[in-house]
């Protein structure tokens, strides 16, 4: 599958396209946090577990993103500020398809003004709009991802409705796949599609099994994919939101070291950060706080 070209005055952006969660990372946007995430926990409706510690939680950025340039990846910052903390998660406002930028709309109201700031910046970086979710429609990208890159999946959750699965899939290519995912804790502690299952290679995945949807685990046993149980325990430490670069190449939040040796096991490269703060404060590991742009296709790697 072809990815279009997509050029800046600076060159920084060459190609976009990333209908993929394993395929080789070349581009990815960031935003670090700012006042606003040192703001968070005096918003209830935001979920932080405790009050910030900014600096904390700005030194766990940067390591995260070290790793993520050590392996190669080219990273774009969004300095603007966010409307709340949870902007830092940049996974969620958009999707990047082959054909552009897919601009969602969250179920969590706080977060609606997300999804114009990204089509902002993919505008000036010469991003095409592919299409937006509107009216009522409400699609959270940590309820999304790409088994393959004909192969959509997504979770219909307290934040992704019925209308924004069918808005989405319309403009999605290819299968496209629904599954409901568990009630769980509430909205309060929304689960997305991505809390329980995070694809590490095409024939690998991290998942927590006792909350993974029936149907999708029946696809992943279809498809051969071997799976990695994350514990219990290592749920809360945000064990199972793991961002593959390359497939077998992942970084990880530190903690969660059952995940972690199950992944070796298995001859994956693991690197790990200190997200105590940025991650697990918030609830969102590496792949919340990351918008893939750009991954190869499968046939240039």
């Amino acid at each position: 599958m072809a990815h279009a070209e997509s050029r800046t005055a600076s060159g920084a952006i060459t190609a976009f396209g990333a209908q993929s969660m394993t395929a080789p990372l070349r581009d990815v946007l960031v935003r670090p946090p700012g006042p606003a995430f040192a703001r968070a926990f005096e918003d209830p409706a935001l979920g932080f577990l405790r009050p910030v510690d900014i600096e904390r939680a700005r030194r766990e950025h940067e390591a995260l993103c070290e790793q993520l340039a050590d392996l190669g990846v080219t990273l774009h910052v969004l300095d603007e500020d966010g409307p709340t903390a949870d902007a830092v998660y940049v996974f969620d406002p958009m999707l990047v398809c082959d054909r552009g930028a897919i601009v969602l709309r969250s179920g969590k109201p706080n977060r609606v003004a997300e999804g114009p700031a990204l089509e902002r910046w993919a505008a000036s970086h010469e991003i095409p709009v592919h299409g937006r979710i509107e009216g009522a429609a409400t699609v959270d990208g940590g309820d999304t991802f790409w088994l393959a890159p004909d192969v959509l999946c997504i979770g219909r959750s307290l934040r992704t409705n019925d209308a924004g699965c069918r808005q989405l899939a319309a403009l999605a290519d290819g299968d496209v796949r629904v599954f409901d995912v568990p009630y769980a804790r509430g909205a309060g502690e929304c689960l997305h599609l991505l809390s329980v299952v995070s694809p590490v290679s095409d024939e690998l995945a991290v998942v927590f099994l006792p909350q993974l949807p029936a149907g999708l685990f029946e696809l992943l046993s279809e498809r051969e994919v071997s799976l990695i149980e994350v514990p219990e325990e290592e749920m809360q430490t945000l064990g199972c939101n793991v961002l593959a670069v390359r497939p077998g190449v992942v970084i990880m939040a530190q903690d969660n070291p059952v995940t972690q040796r199950a992944l070796l096991a298995r001859g994956c490269e693991v690197r790990t950060f200190p997200a105590g703060e940025i991650g697990v404060n918030g609830s969102g590991g590496p792949t919340c706080l990351t918008r893939p742009l750009y991954r190869e296709t499968v046939g240039n790697y």
